[in-house]
C-alpha cells in the first residue's frame, strides 16, 4: 500500500491575491471566496508570501501602520485555523477605511511548499514545526494545489470512520 501523497489531498484550485491589492480589496476577495487565507504573488506571478484574514484582522484592530511580518506566531495552528474561520464571519461588520494598506505590508513573506509527492506525515510535521496553515503544493516552482489545516483533519476523520 503505497502511503497518501500531497496529490492525493490538496485542493487543486489555488486561489492568490497580489501583493499590491489594498486591504479593503484582500478582505472582500477572501470573504467573497470564503478562504482564510491566500498565496500572495507579484505582479510577474512569483509567489512571495501569505496573507489571512488574520493578517487583516490584525491591522484593522491595531489601527497603526502595517509592517510586514516575516513569521507566524501562532502558538497553536489548529486552534488559529478555527479563529480565522470565525473572523471569516465577522469581517462583513467592519469598515475597511485605510484603503492605503496593501498586501504586501501584511502578509507574511516567503512561502512553505512541498511536491506532489511528500507523504502526508512529512506535510503535518511542517505544518505543526513552522506554525502554519496551509502549504502550497508546487510543481516548477507553479502553485498546483493546496493543502490545508482542515484538509488533514478531514483525512483523520475519513480514517476513523473507514
Amino acid at each position: 500500500m503505497r502511503p497518501i501523497t500531497a496529490a492525493d489531498m490538496m485542493s487543486p484550485h489555488v486561489l492568490t491575491v497580489r501583493e499590491d491589492m489594498t486591504l479593503e480589496e484582500v478582505a472582500n476577495f477572501l470573504i467573497e471566496n470564503e478562504i482564510s487565507g491566500a498565496p500572495v504573488e507579484d505582479l510577474y506571478g512569483k509567489l512571495v508570501g501569505v496573507v489571512s484574514l488574520t493578517d487583516v484582522a490584525r491591522t484593522v484592530a491595531d489601527g497603526t501602520e502595517a509592517s510586514p511580518r516575516q513569521e507566524r506566531t501562532s502558538p497553536d495552528f489548529f486552534l488559529q485555523e478555527w479563529e480565522d474561520q470565525a473572523t471569516l464571519r465577522e469581517m462583513g461588520e467592519y469598515r475597511l477605511e485605510d484603503t492605503e494598506v496593501q498586501v504586501s505590508q501584511i502578509m507574511t513573506s516567503g512561502v512553505y511548499s512541498v511536491t506532489e509527492e511528500t507523504p502526508v506525515p512529512k506535510i503535518a510535521r511542517m505544518m505543526i514545526d513552522n506554525h502554519i496553515h496551509r502549504v502550497l503544493v508546487t510543481r516548477e516552482e507553479r502553485a498546483v494545489g493546496i493543502i490545508s489545516t482542515s484538509d488533514l483533519l478531514g483525512l483523520l476523520v475519513e480514517e476513523s470512520t473507514s
